[in-house]
């Protein structure tokens, strides 16, 4: 597994792992098992989702908007579970479970200031990972 993006501070945190091998095939579109996990002090989880490189694509988008601090929402299309991230001090990061139980889960995170940087390192790391084993 490979992190796409982390969000943490010393408390709590929301990241979503992918496994870069054995992808999904269907059609012409490779899809890639993922979970987006959060950890906290009072709820933790793992909720499964299917990664595409259009995802990672779109996921490139979601990090220049919130370097403009604007909210954003990934990945699109409501086919799967999902993550709201508002840039705002402290960063919150709500993860949906939509649609099999509908279920929101928001959290506050006071990243640290290279939050971006390390995001934009994570998702070269699994453009990197998932060509390797293309």
């Amino acid at each position: 597994m490979v992190e796409l993006f982390r969000f943490a501070d010393t408390v709590q945190s929301v990241s979503v792992e992918v496994k870069c091998r054995e992808p999904l095939l269907l059609g012409e579109n490779r899809y890639y098992a993922a979970e987006i996990v959060v950890e906290s002090g009072f709820v933790s989880g793992r909720v499964g989702l299917r990664v595409s490189l259009d995802d990672l694509e779109e996921w490139e988008r979601c990090l220049e908007a919130l370097q403009t601090e604007e909210r954003t929402e990934w990945p699109a299309g409501g086919r799967s579970a999902w993550v709201e991230v508002v840039p705002d001090d402290p960063v919150e990061v709500t993860v949906h479970d939509s649609p099999s139980t509908q279920i929101a889960v928001r959290v506050p995170i006071d990243v640290g200031s290279e939050w971006l940087q390390e995001n934009r390192l994570r998702l070269a790391g699994v453009r990197a990972a998932v060509t390797a084993f293309s």
